[in-house]
């Protein structure tokens, strides 16, 4: 997956960097054939602000965007938000899929 980190009007610490490429590469391992994250970091009148993008298959993009005191914490509320979107978005196993699946892993259910 590729990741693309943005800061527009603002200067970013490596720390704060290398915190977005940790959450995005931790948010694309749960989406299925996920193809690109960005983070772009802003600031306007003392206002940090974070909008991350995920980009999956079939067109499918999640957003999420959040304002607070400082990039870090800003990055932390819009990772919450992309989590949300894709608690509702992936499908859920039920019945006789989550059977197979534990079948296949050799797990008792």
């Amino acid at each position: 997956m590729r990741v693309t980190i943005t800061a527009r009007h603002c200067t970013l610490s490596e720390e704060v960097r290398e915190r977005a490429r940790e959450l995005l590469g931790r948010i694309g391992k749960l989406v299925p054939r996920a193809r690109a994250a960005q983070a772009i970091f802003s600031e306007a009148h003392g206002t940090a602000s974070v909008e991350l993008l995920l980009r999956a298959t079939r067109g499918q993009v999640l957003v999420g965007h959040a304002d607070g005191a400082d990039h870090r914490s800003a990055l932390d509320l819009a990772a919450d938000r992309v989590r949300r979107q894709l608690d509702k978005a992936l499908p859920r196993r039920t019945g006789a899929a989550r059977r197979r699946a534990a079948a296949r892993q050799g797990s008792p259910e």
